[in-house]
């Protein structure tokens, strides 16, 4: 019986995280990690980091990392806006910018966070579907809304949609604020970053929880024109005014400027990605064009749910995601070399005997 204290309690269906094992013989191709190491620069920064500063609060404005990523990215300070992770800086966005009447769009088969934000705040939301190759159509995103999110590379596909057609969105939306989640976008696809300069309502977030191998950082950042970040920055400082702690801010400072580091990096797992795109298509697996660090793969003959569960049962973890549309579909994190050989020797003969 439902008590009389629980009638005004707001009640949400949560976002289900990645599973996170702890096994020491595993295979982890389940939450889209990077399989190597940060920067050591960002050794260097933890090892020479002052512990007695930690019984000070932190930089509110960050401003350590706000300019290396300005910096790197050749933007203003005044265009980049810093929190844990992208999620937190997602959902401050929609929290922000994401109020009016009518409803946000982002696809159907998409990053599954945007409709517990939008569940949370209330946010009316519709999802155009996307096509029958797992690829969004623009022409969706030019009926009336009330803003716009969607990742690209979109999740959980890995297909990136051109800039071109972001453009065109965007263009097409002035009236609201166009939201482009590049969580995968330095694995291959181009960013939407320089159209930052030409409209005011684009806000193009990253993360440094990939490509930048600081998932256990928590490191986020959008950037936008200078209007956008001072609501951002608003609505934080009305929420919690020290989201960065002092560790993420110098660890993230070191890694956004070892520029050579993180492209070396993005084009190991670039390589290795298109080298099991050959090795899965020669198992019998179909898969989207992936431009992420990882693959949405279907099997022609062993339905995916089978596959997810003897993968697991081997302690080899990919991510399953059960529905009408992706249900037949893994998407496999690109691991190094010799996980990913481990991976395909374990199919094979799994397949084979099957």
């Amino acid at each position: 019986m439902k008590k009389s204290w629980e009638e005004n309690i707001r009640k949400v269906v949560p976002y289900t995280p990645g599973e996170q094992p702890d096994q020491p013989d595993m295979i982890k191709l389940n939450t889209n990690e990077n399989p190597y190491p940060p920067s050591p620069k960002v050794e260097e920064a933890l090892k020479n980091l002052d512990t007695d500063t930690m019984r000070l609060y932190p930089d509110p404005t960050s401003k350590e990392l706000v300019r290396a990523i300005a910096g790197v990215y050749g933007l203003n300070e005044e265009q980049v806006f810093v929190g844990v992770g992208s999620d937190d800086v997602l959902a401050m966005s929609f929290l922000t910018f994401f109020n009016s009447q009518k409803p946000i769009l982002f696809p159907d088969v998409t990053y599954s966070f945007y409709d517990v934000w939008a569940e949370l705040f209330r946010i009316p939301y519709t999802r155009p579907a996307l096509d029958e190759n797992f690829c969004i159509k623009k022409e969706d995103y030019f009926q009336e809304n009330g803003g716009i999110v969607f990742p690209n590379p979109n999740a959980p596909t890995g297909i990136a949609l051109p800039v071109a057609d972001i453009e065109e969105i965007v263009k097409r939306n002035k009236d609201v604020v166009v939201i482009v989640d590049e969580a995968y976008v330095d694995f291959g696809a181009e960013s939407a970053l320089p159209l930052i300069e030409k409209y005011e309502n684009l806000l193009v977030v990253q993360t440094f929880s990939k490509s930048r191998s600081m998932a256990g950082m928590r490191i986020g950042f959008a950037c936008g024109n200078p209007v956008l970040i001072k609501y951002l920055n608003d609505v934080k400082y009305s929420f919690n005014s020290y989201t960065m702690d002092r560790t993420a801010i110098k660890a993230g400072a070191a890694s956004v400027k070892d520029e050579e580091y993180f492209k070396a990096a993005c084009r190991r797992i670039i390589d290795t990605r298109e080298w099991a795109k050959s090795e899965l298509e020669e198992l019998g697996f179909s898969f989207t064009d992936s431009k992420a660090n990882f693959i949405f793969a279907s099997h022609k003959t062993c339905p995916a749910e089978e596959l997810y569960r003897v993968l697991r049962e081997a302690h080899i973890y990919v991510r399953y995601f059960p529905g009408e549309r992706t249900g037949n579909y893994l998407r496999i994190t690109v691991g190094t070399r010799e996980e990913m050989e481990k991976f395909f020797a374990f199919l094979k003969e799994y397949l084979q005997n099957r």
